[in-house]
């Protein structure tokens, strides 16, 4: 089977010596990924819009792996603060209330910045 790394250009990657997913045969894994907090739109006390960007940027991520979020079996959440569990499952339902994947949110004492809340693991099966 061929290995396909999709790559997004982070800084992180080669850093860390990763990519942000990888397919093999019709086996996607996507890496932790964390949002994009510019101030703006997402900020870094908003857990809503930070899980709404992940999820968001993660679709395109799977687009270029030939998949989409329809094709997601399980999601790992990791937060930093449980108690935005309701803003959290809010935007992850809001794309997956119908796909229904599998998943676990997990509470963590920190991620690789204070500004982030959320960082979310995807696994998808592609048809």
């Amino acid at each position: 089977m061929s290995r396909q790394n999709i790559l997004t250009g982070s800084p992180w990657e080669d850093k860390m010596g990763y990519c942000r997913a990888v397919r093999i045969g019709n086996i996607i894994e996507v890496s932790g990924t964390v949002a994009i907090v510019d101030g703006e739109n997402v900020k870094s006390d908003d857990a809503f819009a930070q899980t709404n960007n992940i999820i968001e940027r993660i679709a395109k991520v799977l687009e270029e792996a030939g998949s989409s979020l329809n094709d997601v079996v399980r999601t790992r959440i990791f937060t930093t603060d449980i108690t935005q569990f309701d803003n959290i499952a809010r935007a992850h339902g809001a794309f997956f209330g119908a796909i229904k994947p599998t998943t676990g949110i997990y509470e963590i004492s920190k991620l690789v910045s204070p500004d982030y809340l959320v960082e979310i693991e995807f696994t998808a099966i592609a048809q």
